[in-house]
């Protein structure tokens, strides 16, 4: 499973992997009527985490993943919870939250991967009713210019024979996940609404990047070396094109988020 192959790199998927922009958690929280308490499901390493501490009052941060967790930044108003995916509701209340006691749920580049009916089960549980918001966000590969990223757009064919199914909603951004909530205050629809954030990569962070996805670490258990010498030569050739060796990666952001209404 995905969770198992980030578990398994978990330093490198911290250190490579991109933050998010204030923007987006501004938006998001100007969408809470409440700010005292904040579910961050699949937080991984806290790199949402941190800055939801910022803005509400306390943080519950869940992952399956223990070592995931203990690279999380050590925060005052955070704590942080090893769940199990399998969750019932006895242990839902008392890992995570007491029913209708949380003011939103973010779920940072991770939604795909869960049990999302069984999921949307305890988001109803625990989002106090009618305004309890739920985030979910995706970001997509990044843009580094047209010569790096025609080289990478042969590679990421080349890799989706291998991709567990669950990936395939973050090439249509979000917009074919199941989502049934209601529109926050102010909107017309659910998203998704677009952000961006940017990561200053050299080759070999680049390349490092590539690595700690699951596009290259599925097919790399099955014996599939996706980064063979001749594509690392294609990759190297379109980097060094215009003599720069740092270069802005850009990475586009898709947030669904919905308000839970009132119950039927």
């Amino acid at each position: 499973m995905a969770c198992k192959l980030y578990d398994n790199q978990a330093k490198q998927y911290r250190d490579i992997r991109p933050s998010y922009p204030p923007e987006l958690f501004q938006f998001i929280a100007s969408k809470t009527p409440v700010h005292d308490l904040a579910w961050d499901a699949g937080a991984g390493n806290g790199q949402a985490t941190l800055s939801l501490s910022g803005l509400y009052k306390n943080v519950i941060a869940t992952d399956t993943s223990q070592n995931q967790l203990q690279l999380a930044p050590d925060l005052p108003n955070v704590r942080y919870q090893q769940t199990s995916p399998l969750m019932n509701e006895i242990d839902l209340h008392h890992n995570v939250a007491a029913q209708s006691s949380v003011d939103v749920v973010t779920v940072a580049q991770a939604l795909h991967w869960f049990d999302i009916a069984a999921f949307y089960r305890q988001v109803n549980s625990l989002l106090k009713k009618p305004h309890g918001v739920i985030a979910a966000w995706c970001y997509t590969a990044p843009e580094i210019n047209e010569s790096v990223d025609s080289v990478f757009n042969r590679y990421y064919i080349e890799s989706k024979p291998y991709w567990d199914p669950a990936r395939n909603v973050l090439d249509d951004e979000y917009r074919s996940i199941d989502f049934p909530f209601m529109p926050v205050d102010g909107e017309a629809h659910t998203g998704p609404f677009t952000f961006k954030t940017e990561k200053l990569f050299d080759l070999d962070a680049y390349f490092a990047y590539l690595k700690s996805s699951s596009g290259y670490q599925m097919p790399l258990k099955k014996g599939v070396e996706l980064l063979r010498s001749d594509v690392i030569e294609d990759f190297e050739r379109a980097w060094n094109e215009d003599g720069n060796t740092h270069k802005i990666a850009t990475f586009p952001i898709y947030l669904r988020i919905g308000k839970v209404g009132n119950p039927n």
